[in-house]
């Protein structure tokens, strides 16, 4: 059972991505924040975590790599990777915008980040575990099946 949902942060510059760190952490409280500038680090400790639930903030362009690249590295983890990721890019594009829908993800920030922008975005992925966890607590066969996994 997850404890807590976390932070993911991914942007291959460290100044922005500890910018983005700062920006969650005057909000957040149901989990901690953990923010990387780079993808491999990110990865890794992706696949070192117990829980498969996460909220991502990604760069679209990492470097060498791609946020949906990313994604794609730990989707086996964490299934719902691309529903709960938030996807930051300083040019949005016609093919960004796509890739973004192909992905099932809805969340999209243009840099600069208005801070209200992501909290908005961020708040929209934790209110949907919130309303999980209360039908969990209102269905006891509900959270039976749930405990099982």
């Amino acid at each position: 059972m997850v404890e807590s949902l976390d932070v993911i942060i991914v942007d291959d510059d460290p100044a922005i991505c500890e910018i983005i760190a700062i920006m969650i952490k005057l909000f957040y409280t149901w989990g901690q924040v953990y923010a990387f500038s780079k993808t491999e680090e990110a990865v890794a400790f992706c696949r070192k975590q117990k829980s498969s639930v996460a909220i991502f903030v990604l760069d679209v362009f990492l470097g060498d790599e791609t946020g949906f690249g990313f994604l794609e590295a730990i989707v086996d983890k964490y299934p719902l990777a691309y529903q709960d990721t938030i996807i930051i890019t300083g040019n949005i594009s016609d093919d960004v915008v796509n890739m973004c829908i192909a992905s099932n993800i809805t969340y999209l920030v243009e840099k600069p980040i208005r801070p209200y922008t992501l909290q908005l975005a961020v708040r929209a992925i934790v209110a949907k575990y919130i309303k999980f966890a209360k039908k969990i607590l209102k269905d006891p066969v509900l959270a039976e099946s749930v405990k099982s996994f």
